[in-house]
């Protein structure tokens, strides 16, 4: 062991600019000052080691959790640490008076290196110091013996080593393990601090400081497993960053950046992903599905229009699930005209298939009208939904819907959905053409611009019907069993068929798939389903907001016109910005065409329309009388709801653009779209939520002042230490505060809202199981439907052990599937 002795160095005196760290100059300082007063070591050296020792209390940290389990909260000392130049060696180190001193450090132990005899007040100021001087000298520690009092039972010794101390356990060197072997940690180090209880005080009765290992740099030290944790601090924000879909890698970019690098974070990302991963267990014990039930209950408390629906099976296991806040069945009943709905995956742990109803506002936007997640795609299952759906609605029933081209799907909307007009995805389809005619494509290359001319360009059901006919004459298709049933079904998705229904301007299912990658950025396939919904809703306030900006511009600014035309000037004033950008579109081509009186019958008269210089193609737009509707071959107005080009070129020919009719207007393209008062549904849109996001409110205008605080505290070190004291007083005053707040709530009890929540909840007497999951490694595979191209097989892995297929050396033999049973579900009412 390394006495005082051997410590002894030469005289005079050090600055700190003579040596490479702060650590190294404190160990000279001690040296200095032990030569000098060897005759009298009594006097001086506790002082010089007690001053010192206040750098350590600012390397390590100790706070104490919930659980009692101890955490490191790292700080960390830069390397310009401001020591007076010329100081009195002999007067000890110079510590500024402003120093937080940490109390927990014992003021009896006066070395910077334990030594046998060594007093601590108590347990925590031990580790405490043996935490701090490891970690200046290059190594981990951790707890390797506690050992209880025969009388009393309560703890009388604890050793502490280095973390490569002992050796691997056997059992862990087994030859069947699946997983490949961790490397090394454990050597046989000898290095040890042990200490003893006696009477009130914690004495080091043994202390080893030799070790047979390589010891780090002190910045290489903070990277070791026994010096990294997360700090409390560091909790929150990695919390706050998880929720908004920011991955772990990036997540360690952000606490890099705010801690002034890697070095100094205080931990790496696989800590990061550890403490994820204990809060995600912790639901799991708690039970997702019935965390999520909870939310329903708690959610409907505070805001009386949300609505839901659970299903649950024999067992007790979650099923498929509904929900709707107020503001989506708000914004059904002004927009619910045009629904689109699709199934997504890979967005929840147990790949319960994601199916989110969408529509269009008076934007232009997509907007939700609620969602689901089902068990599964049956029939059964899309049937349950739309009933439940349909309900949560009042009963109405869109107008149109837009599906993918799905069996299921198609049988549920027949049965619940008998007078909405389904149409089929028309990118899905198309999509499936070069896979089921593969052949024709190879031979014929100009078969496609064909195609897709009769799909896109024909303007009237007889033009598609010849064009159609003489393509499958032309390319001998008549036999393709696949394309004749396609062609059975024309009328839900070829837009010759459906120009004359509205559809807000909608062909594809491409709002719900965006809507779709948009949640994307929210969850991932690992997100448990309590956690998704809390998701849900800030994806759900995301596009409101974006909403709320929209209406803030066309409010606050004006359009900028491209003619004198009185009609533009008043569809500025009444349609929203986007609304008004098609239309003026729309009138600023409409001065490329010219109108031709092609005949009159009685009061009818009909147009032809085209285009300067061209005689092909012909829109023919009929109007009934002068002031009657016109209707146009191109069926804009009736498709999207916004006068077309060749319409408004007839009224510019008869003089009639002075003034836009009314009858023309479309009132959910309007700024008063959401005017009308919606009675039957409770909606508070705007107000802030009670309880926790006040909490949060209140938390962010704390930080938005302190940021500014801090910015001025660093300017000067006077200026820091000020603020320092400053917040130490008030952290101690308001410590002492919510003691005060915690005493008084206890004696007044619980608020009216609290004490009906608390019955709500234990009222409820069924527990909801989590659903099945399909245990897997990696990374989950899509659940989607593959083409033939996309499910070709690759080429397996091969053991190169027993020379067996699908599993490698590391996992042989290869893991035995689990089997599942098959998933029955009950219906359960909508709760409103």
């Amino acid at each position: 062991m390394q006495n005082q002795e051997e410590c002894g160095g030469g005289g005079g005196g050090a600055t700190s600019c003579e040596f490479e760290d702060w650590g190294t100059f404190v160990d000279e300082v001690i040296i200095q000052q032990k030569s000098k007063i060897l005759a009298d070591e009594s006097q001086k050296i506790p002082f010089v080691a007690n001053k010192a020792k206040i750098l350590f209390c600012y390397i390590e940290q100790i706070s104490w959790v919930n659980n009692d389990e101890l955490e490191a909260e790292s700080v960390y000392i830069s390397d310009d640490v401001n020591v007076e130049d010329g100081m009195n060696v002999d007067d000890g180190v110079n510590v500024d008076d402003g120093v937080n001193v940490n109390e927990r450090v014992s003021s009896s132990s006066g070395s910077l290196e334990p030594y046998i005899g060594m007093e601590f007040e108590d347990v925590e100021d031990a580790q405490t110091f043996y935490k701090a001087y490891a970690r200046r000298k290059g190594f981990a520690i951790r707890t390797n013996h506690t050992r209880l009092s025969k009388d009393d039972k309560t703890l009388c010794a604890v050793d502490y080593v280095c973390t490569r101390a002992g050796f691997r356990q056997v059992s862990r060197k087994e030859k069947d393990r699946t997983l490949p072997q961790p490397a090394e940690t454990k050597i046989g180090c000898k290095a040890i601090m042990g200490i003893k209880k006696n009477g009130e005080k914690w004495i080091v009765n043994k202390f080893v400081v030799e070790h047979n290992h390589i010891l780090l740099t002190p910045r290489s030290t903070s990277l070791l497993r026994g010096h990294r944790g997360v700090s409390k601090v560091q909790k929150k924000l990695i919390m706050t960053l998880n929720e908004s879909g920011v991955p772990t890698r990036k997540i360690m970019s952000v606490l890099s950046k705010e801690s002034g690098g890697d070095f100094n974070v205080g931990c790496i990302g696989k800590d990061v992903e550890n403490y994820l991963g204990s809060k995600r267990r912790k639901i799991f014990e708690e039970g997702d599905a019935q965390r999520l039930y909870s939310y329903f209950i708690d959610r409907q408390l505070k805001e009386p229009g949300f609505v839901y629906s659970m299903q649950v099976d024999k067992d007790g296991c979650m099923g498929s699930c509904f929900w709707a806040d107020a503001r989506s069945r708000v914004a059904y009943q002004y927009f619910g005209d045009v629904v689109t709905f699709d199934a997504t995956y890979l967005t929840n742990i147990y790949k319960m298939p994601f199916v989110p109803f969408s529509g269009v506002n008076h934007h232009h936007q997509t907007i939700m009208f609620g969602c689901a997640l089902l068990v599964n795609e049956t029939a059964e299952s899309y049937i349950w939904l739309l009933r439940t759906w349909q309900e949560a609605m009042l009963g109405r029933a869109p107008n149109t819907i837009i599906t993918d081209d799905d069996k299921a799907m198609a049988k549920a909307i027949a049965e619940v959905l008998p007078n909405t007009t389904h149409r089929l995805c028309l990118w899905h389809i198309l999509q499936k053409f070069p896979e089921h005619l593969a052949h024709v494509y190879n031979k014929f290359p100009d078969f496609q611009k064909e195609f897709r001319h009769c799909i896109h360009e024909t303007i009237t059901i007889d033009e598609f019907e010849q064009k159609w006919a003489s393509i499958v004459v032309k390319y001998e298709l008549g036999e393709n069993t696949w394309l004749q049933n396609l062609y059975s079904r024309r009328e839900k998705w070829v837009p010759a068929y459906l120009r004359s229904t509205f559809c807000a301007g909608m062909s594809t299912t491409q709002r719900s798939e965006s809507m779709n990658n948009f949640f994307k950025d929210y969850v991932r396939s690992s997100t448990m389903v309590s956690d998704f919904v809390h998701q849900y809703e800030k994806a759900i306030d995301a596009r409101y907001f974006k909403e709320k900006e929209k209406d803030v511009r066309t409010k606050s600014t004006r359009a900028i016109l491209k003619t004198p035309l009185k009609i533009e000037e008043e569809a500025a004033t009444v349609y929203t910005r986007k609304s008004f950008t098609i239309f003026q579109a729309e009138l600023f081509d409409s001065l490329r065409y010219q109108a031709k009186n092609l005949s009159k019958d009685g009061e009818t008269k009909t147009y032809g329309v085209t285009a300067y210089g061209k005689e092909t193609p012909i829109y023919h737009v009929t109007l009934q009388g002068d002031e009657g509707h016109a209707t146009c071959t191109c069926h804009m107005w009736e498709f999207v709801g916004i006068l077309c080009r060749h319409i408004l070129c007839v009224f510019g020919k008869k003089a009639k653009l002075d003034r836009l009719p009314q009858c023309y207007i479309l009132d959910r393209w309007t700024m008063n779209a959401k005017s009308r008062p919606i009675s039957d549904i409770r909606c508070s849109e705007g107000q802030v939520r009670q309880g926790e996001d006040e909490a949060t409110m209140r938390k962010f205008k704390s930080m938005i002042q302190l940021y500014d605080i801090v910015e001025l505290a660093s300017q000067s070190t006077e200026k820091h230490n000020h603020f320092t004291l400053a917040l130490e007083k008030v952290h101690k005053e308001l410590l002492a505060m919510e003691d005060h707040v915690e005493c008084s709530q206890k004696g007044e009890g619980t608020n009216d809202d609290q004490i009906l929540r608390s019955q709500v909840v234990s009222n409820f007497s069924q527990t909801v199981q989590d659903p099945s999951r399909v245990p897997t490694k990696g990374r989950p595979k899509t659940m989607r439907a593959k083409n033939p191209k996309e499910s070709q097989p690759t080429k397996k892995r091969r053991c190169t052990i027993c020379k067996n297929e699908g599993h490698t050396r590391n996992n042989c033999p290869s893991v035995r599937d689990i089997g599942h049973t098959p998933y029955e579900v009950e219906r359960t009412t909508l709760h409103n």
